[in-house]
């Protein structure tokens, strides 16, 4: 098995890629997702927050308003770090747990849907290939405003936050070009994920599985002998 890692950018149109993915049936982790799950209500990384940002970044029902930290980390690049070293290593586990799940059920190759892939960097070794979904400035711009109902200057403020598009074209070595519409990005996603699907690059982590857990198995059998 291998890695793929896949980003883009914030309204890049990357969960439209991921939905065609898992229509193909591969295996996706989702690093969104797990980071709204480890920050739960009564979690470790919850408390952590709530001690560095105070109460106002809580709804009344006592969960975080992701809206109101959003609007502050966008704007504040060292409380964006403070954040990130709280959540960071809670994901990474979970996704160590999922990645070890896909590999036991056979799959040749597990999706790591990582937003900030490239800013972060601390990922890039573990992945095999990179994924980037792009889309022009403008049209990224517009989707953002539409989706999120924000201002141009909000809007420009959150993408700023993040690598632009452009830079992290020479980083990735596939390129899924989202600008068009949806029929457009699923033949580019079906020709990739045929590439992924035919090459052979699981072959020397399985091996290496299946000559460990021989191994296992002889010294086992080795020492039930001598039990006898």
């Amino acid at each position: 098995m291998f890695l793929v890692g896949l980003t883009g950018g914030i309204a890049s149109g990357k969960s439209t890629v991921v939905s065609i993915l898992r229509e193909l049936g591969c295996a996706v982790i989702d690093a969104d997702l797990i980071a709204r799950q480890v920050v739960r209500l009564g979690t470790p990384a919850y408390a952590q927050i709530v001690q560095h940002f105070g109460d106002g970044v809580l709804l009344v029902s006592g969960e975080l308003d992701r809206e109101k930290l959003g609007t502050i980390i966008f704007s504040d690049p060292e409380k964006r770090c403070v954040l990130n070293s709280i959540t960071h290593p809670q994901i990474r586990r979970e996704m160590l747990r999922q990645t070890l799940q896909y590999f036991f059920l056979g799959y040749r190759y597990v999706i790591l849907d990582i937003p900030l892939l490239f800013e972060s960097r601390s990922m890039t070794r573990y992945m095999k290939h990179t994924m980037l979904v792009y889309c022009d400035p403008q049209t990224q711009l517009d989707r953002l405003m539409r989706r999120n109902s924000l201002s141009r200057d909000e809007a420009t403020k959150r993408i700023a936050a993040q690598l632009p598009l452009d830079s992290k074209l020479p980083l990735a070595d596939h390129v899924i070009n989202n600008s068009g519409d949806r029929e457009s990005t699923r033949r580019q996603v079906l020709q990739l994920h045929s590439r992924l699907q035919s090459s052979l690059a699981y072959l020397p982590v399985r091996i290496a599985a299946v000559t460990m857990a021989t191994g296992l198995v002889v010294l086992a059998c080795g020492l039930l002998r001598r039990l006898w």
